[in-house]
């Protein structure tokens, strides 16, 4: 092998290991009661980096994480995870990442995920929720438009 190749394969291996280094997990608790009320996730809202992980915690039993269609990011793969399950999963693609627990979206249990500096899409508004859902996803927009200040 000569020096050159030796020192790029160096390098690329040094690059790969800094960025997983870089990136940052975060913890969200699903809960049947928390600081906004009944069936929550918290935190509600995130800003995270395009390669940080989140980690949803069942705190309390039957919830899970899935993804809202029509709202994530084009070309994101949506995801859902077990009831009861902790799951963890990384966010690629910049975006906001709107989020439910399927068993408790009637109760108003979303969340949202801002990953990277994209813009809020128009389409959000108009995508279709269930009366709790729709207020407090209402809500959620309106701070993901003001960029995140609550």
């Amino acid at each position: 092998m000569t020096k050159t190749l030796a020192l790029l394969l160096t390098l690329f291996a040094v690059t790969v290991s800094a960025g997983a280094a870089l990136a940052a997990t975060f913890e969200v608790q699903m809960l049947n009661r928390g600081d906004k009320g009944p069936m929550v996730f918290e935190p509600d809202y995130l800003e995270i980096a395009p390669g940080d992980r989140v980690v949803f915690v069942p705190t309390h039993k039957s919830h899970n994480a899935a993804t809202i269609d029509g709202m994530i990011p084009e070309g994101a793969k949506g995801f859902k995870s077990r009831i009861s399950d902790r799951f963890e999963t990384t966010f690629d693609t910049e975006g906001f990442y709107a989020i439910k627990c399927s068993p408790h979206l009637g109760m108003g249990m979303v969340m949202m995920i801002k990953v990277g500096n994209a813009p809020l899409p128009e389409s959000y508004k108009s995508v279709s929720l269930p009366g709790r859902a729709k207020a407090r996803m209402e809500a959620l927009l309106t701070r993901a438009g003001s960029g995140g200040a609550e």
